[in-house]
């Protein structure tokens, strides 16, 4: 299918925000919302060795959690998101110089997915999913069924565009993610790490041309680009396992408005928050030499 280049954007990029204000702007760096170390949950643990590439301290913490809170859809749901994060980094897919413009996501090479990953990444959202629907057939606001299904649906929007390449498909998902943390937002207000599943992708869409945005809206995707920026702002000051990603979010959005300053300031902070991601470092020598 020849789908339009400006749509295409917002198929591909806008898919990345699934996964995972207006505030003063020091208060998009330097924050570590999850605990510190005491109080840390396995859980919590699992999504800072995400953060700092270890995927198989994340995994082991993400087990632990399970054996814990069996009933808990979230700990097989941050499995997952544990397998998608691995791939991403193998296949080098959160590099920034792909996110700067159309033409440099059109020319990229297809990735090569690991089959025996993707086994095990839908097998955790098949249970993430079937414990969360178990929940909500008791309980229609169960905070935790409600947050899994939002990022259930983006991990799936995530692989499908990002890995797959099966853009259409990802938007069903997408818009399945914004569905899922409308109805959380409904009944938690301060559930601010699935607003990652709605900024970016108002971001994008706000950003694009007028008639493209109409069509967009007609389908059900709406762009706001300054409602965008403020979603990832919330997320990245009060969530707490996704506050992370939404400074890398707010990162790439700055570069592609060539806010090279801000861009910078959030990597640099990611960078000595995570020293051990060399994904943060090597952006940042390639946005100090881009003039």
């Amino acid at each position: 299918m020849n789908i339009p280049v400006q749509f295409r954007k917002l198929l591909i990029l806008g898919m990345v925000a699934a996964l995972w204000s207006v505030l003063p702007s020091n208060a998009e760096t330097g924050i570590e919302a999850i605990p510190d170390t005491a109080a840390r949950t396995a859980l919590d643990r699992g999504y800072l060795g995400l953060y700092n590439l270890d995927f198989l301290g994340a995994q082991k913490d993400f087990s632990a959690w399970q054996l814990q809170h069996p009933d808990d859809p979230v700990g097989p749901v941050s499995e997952a998101a544990g397998y998608l994060f691995s791939e991403f980094n193998r296949l080098g897919v959160l590099e920034a110089q792909f996110f700067e413009n159309d033409q440099a996501f059109n020319t990229r090479s297809k990735p090569s997915p690991d089959a025996a990953v993707r086994s095990r990444f839908q097998a955790a959202l098949d249970r993430s999913q079937a414990l969360a629907r178990a929940r909500l057939t008791k309980n229609g606001k169960d905070q935790d069924a409600l947050f899994a299904l939002t990022l259930a649906s983006g991990l799936q929007a995530d692989y499908a565009a990002l890995i797959e390449k099966r853009n259409l498909a990802s938007l069903h998902y997408t818009k399945e993610a914004s569905a899922w943390a409308q109805q959380l937002l409904a009944v938690c207000n301060d559930c601010s790490d699935v607003l990652v599943a709605t900024g970016f992708s108002k971001y994008l869409v706000g950003s694009m041309s007028a008639p493209v945005r109409w069509l967009l809206k007609m389908g059900g995707v709406p762009g706001d680009k300054q409602a965008g920026i403020a979603d990832l702002q919330i997320t990245a000051q009060h969530g707490r396992y996704l506050a992370p990603f939404a400074r890398v979010l707010l990162a790439i959005a700055y570069v592609r408005d060539k806010d090279k300053q801000r861009a910078l300031e959030l990597l640099t902070s990611l960078r000595a928050q995570f020293p051990a991601n060399t994904l943060f470092p090597r952006e940042i020598t390639r946005l100090q030499a881009v003039r």
